[in-house]
């Protein structure tokens, strides 16, 4: 597998076409190749064994030879549909997020819909997307259906930590291949109600707070001088204020944990919160 490829985890649902279109156009900008991966996991229940699969009786290799069909038939549509794009299909056998968190280190970006044919109804994220964006190897895209938006800054969360700086320098080439401005977003709990931006102790955490994400952007501003960048600082919850700012968003991206993570806690409380109520696609961001 190309250490440069797009990999999707792809199961024929609505959510995972929302994925795969999302793929695709990041693959056109970049000039990736894609390859959707059909996590094929048979399960102990007769007359069910996939989605998109008639039933059979496990184990039956029918239905996997039905699987390998719906997966090289949707990469040969959407070769057909997006000509210049590299795409490949591909089956893969286990339990889908296993596999696709093992996949996902020899891969540049995994893209995934927010639920698959085991989703529930209301459940707002899958437990194989929360997963996977916990545990991948390499930047971990979540799309939910009908969220995906052409226009529209990147966000990102920037806290200080070496895990933000990882997410700052992927969402400002984002915003370079898609010609979007970015908006780099630092948000902080106030210690109490009577805080306000206009007192002196205050002034100075403001200063100082801009000051180290100005710093953290330097580089990033050389080599991107096109990309028009604007920095917020809110006193307000970190993930409400990502939720919030992904309305407008095209891409919200954040760090896989940051500095109020725990040790051993692989994905933050912030990118949880994302993943389940943002309005635009969310990037959780890791060094390899």
């Amino acid at each position: 597998m190309n250490t440069d490829e797009i990999l999707v985890g792809y199961d024929g649902s609505p959510d995972a076409g929302v994925a795969v279109d999302w793929a695709l156009a990041e693959a056109r900008r970049s000039g990736r190749p894609v390859r959707l991966a059909y996590v094929f996991e048979w399960l102990t229940v007769a007359g069910w064994v996939g989605p998109g699969v008639a039933p059979g009786i496990w184990p039956d290799d029918n239905a996997r030879r039905q699987v390998e069909e719906l997966v090289h038939k949707a990469a040969s549509d959407t070769t057909a549909a997006w000509p210049g794009v590299t795409v490949h299909g591909e089956v893969f056998d286990g339990p889908p997020a296993l596999v696709l968190e093992e996949r996902s280190a020899e891969a540049g970006l995994l893209v995934l819909g927010s639920r698959g044919h085991g989703g529930f109804t209301g459940l707002l994220a899958g437990s194989t997307a929360v997963s996977v964006a916990a545990h991948g190897h390499c930047p971990v895209v979540v799309v939910r259906e009908a969220q995906a938006k052409a226009e529209g800054p990147v966000v990102v969360g920037f806290d200080g930590s070496a895990q933000a700086g990882t997410a700052l320098g992927f969402a400002v080439e984002r915003a370079a291949q898609r010609d979007a401005p970015l908006r780099v977003l630092r948000a902080f709990e106030p210690p109490d109600d009577r805080w306000r931006p206009s007192d002196p102790d205050a002034e100075a955490r403001l200063a100082a707070d801009r000051a180290e994400i100005e710093e953290a952007l330097a580089g990033w501003r050389e080599t991107f001088p096109e990309v028009p960048v604007t920095v917020e600082i809110a006193p307000a919850r970190p993930a409400a204020a990502l939720v919030e700012a992904s309305r407008d968003a095209q891409l919200v991206v954040v760090g896989s944990r940051g500095r109020g993570g725990l040790r051993g806690m692989l994905l933050g409380s912030v990118g949880q919160q994302l993943i389940q109520h943002a309005h635009c696609p969310v990037a959780v961001v890791r060094e390899r």
